[in-house]
């Protein structure tokens, strides 16, 4: 039997599908497209997306095909050093294209055993206390225990829900594509440093091959925005922002993407949830949408698998709305905010500017880029220790790493003390007793998601804890 469906196959379905399977869980991809896209929407992982591959000891075959870059210029384009001494093992942002990162998070998710269909859309769903029926288009029926909806913005699982996503819609329009041009790349290069002194939101980069990527401003929003431009739009867009096409040519894929934020009123309806752009879009100004997506699986996948063994506590699967819906609404804002950053218009200009010379302010850089690189976030889990709800570094320790520890998926206890115990939690909890120069506190007890979960030194007290996350002892 399917324990799980995942409908959607791109980054977020695929690290759940993963997750799941580190726990055991059936698990059933199906996407809608028969074939992997060959055109690159995002552009790589932010820190907290980089720390999560090394906590899965994934992270070797992401840096083996990606290029390491300064965690600088993101918030808005405004290009300041980084912050000295980030809270993070892994300094930096990973250049790499999705479709790389798509067929890595593939093959990882079937070398685990879960099942990759493709070219099966789904168009209808149906749940009962049991489980979850899922109808295919070509009339086939699916039953599992549980659903999740990684369909995209214009998501089916959330329509067929019939959940609310509420938000603001499109105000302006950017057409994006790959691309040809006929202009050697030092004209290319020149003529683009010269444009973005004043439209942030004006690219055009080498791909390799000989290919580009464009990114220019539309006039407007599109009365059908379903469609893809033409490369005469295209054409026109540049010659009206740079004076020149370049001589664009040969499309392989052209697209258009808005800057409307929504997000769904609810993640959870019985037995069905909903993950990455299918519970939340935005504009992709910091380049957060496919990271924001991956972290939305990571958090859910040890819930939802927690639900299937039958250990799960009372609340644990609803925590993941609980979590994760703050997370996305502080996106939502931050990336609205940076739209605004990059208008030409004078007041929005002003404020530019304002801002620039408050990022000077190391404080100021320093919150802004653990914004955008997620390794800001702190779940409420009630008051306590300052690390409580927050996720750990990869600390060092005597005999090796703490990542290195967490590739299973299970919950950790890092002992520092050598008192501690997780006798009727073993199955779901791994005890480490080992020390780290960089954590000073006696012992520290994370979820599977790497979320610090308890913090002391006291073995009645992690008693009272463990049930919380772990449920009831074995």
């Amino acid at each position: 039997m399917i324990e799980v469906i995942v409908a959607g196959g791109g980054p977020t379905g695929l690290m759940l599908a993963a997750e799941l399977r580190l726990h055991g869980v059936r698990v059933l991809v199906l996407e809608r497209d028969a074939e992997p896209a060959r055109f690159v929407r995002a552009l790589g992982l932010h820190v907290r997306s980089i720390e999560v591959m090394d906590q899965r000891g994934l992270l070797g075959r992401f840096l083996a095909h990606g290029r390491r870059r300064e965690v600088a210029g993101f918030f808005a384009g405004i290009d300041k050093p980084p912050p000295a001494g980030l809270d993070t093992a892994h300094g930096y942002v990973l250049g790499i294209p999705q479709t790389t990162t798509d067929r890595l998070l593939a093959e990882r998710a079937t070398e685990l055993g879960a099942e990759i269909r493709r070219g099966c859309e789904l168009v209808g769903l149906s749940q009962d206390d049991e489980g979850v029926t899922a109808e295919l288009a070509d009339g086939t029926r699916l039953r599992a225990r549980y659903l999740v909806g990684c369909d995209g913005g214009r998501s089916t699982v959330r329509k067929l829900l019939g959940v609310g996503f509420p938000g603001e819609p499109t105000r302006v329009e950017t057409l994006l594509g790959e691309v040809a041009v006929g202009v050697p790349p030092e004209t290319v290069a020149a003529v683009v440093a010269d444009v973005r002194r004043t439209q942030k939101r004006f690219g055009v980069g080498p791909l390799g091959d000989g290919v580009y990527r464009v990114v220019v401003p539309a006039e407007g929003v599109a009365e059908d925005r379903s469609a893809p431009p033409t490369l005469d739009e295209v054409r026109r867009q540049l010659r009206a922002y740079a004076g020149t096409d370049f001589g664009v040519h040969s499309p392989r894929w052209l697209s258009r993407f808005g800057d409307a934020t929504r997000l769904a009123e609810r993640y959870r309806v019985g037995r069905v949830l909903l993950a990455g752009d299918a519970a939340h879009v935005h504009p992709p100004t910091g380049g957060q949408g496919l990271n924001l997506g991956i972290q939305d699986a990571v958090n859910l996948g040890w819930k939802l698998a927690a639900e299937v063994a039958g250990w799960a506590p009372e609340g644990l699967l609803d925590s993941y709305h609980t979590e994760r819906h703050p997370v996305a609404a502080d996106v939502l804002v931050t990336t609205r905010a940076q739209m605004e950053l990059l208008s030409t218009e004078p007041g929005p200009r002003a404020v530019r500017r304002l801002l620039s010379e408050l990022m000077d302010f190391e404080d100021v850089n320093r919150y802004l880029v653990e914004k955008i690189t997620a390794i800001g976030v702190r779940y409420d889990l009630g008051e306590g220790h300052d690390l409580l709800g927050r996720r750990l570094r990869d600390v060092g320790l005597t005999r090796g790493r703490l990542y290195a520890l967490m590739h299973g998926g299970r919950g950790l206890l890092l002992d520092q003390t050598g008192r501690l115990s997780v006798a009727g939690w073993a199955d779901r909890v791994d005890h480490v007793v080992d020390v780290s120069d960089e954590l000073d506190v006696p012992a520290v007890l994370l979820r599977p998601d790497g979320h610090v979960a308890w913090v002391g030194d006291d073995q009645r007290d992690l008693l009272r804890r463990m049930p919380r996350w772990f449920g009831a002892a074995g």
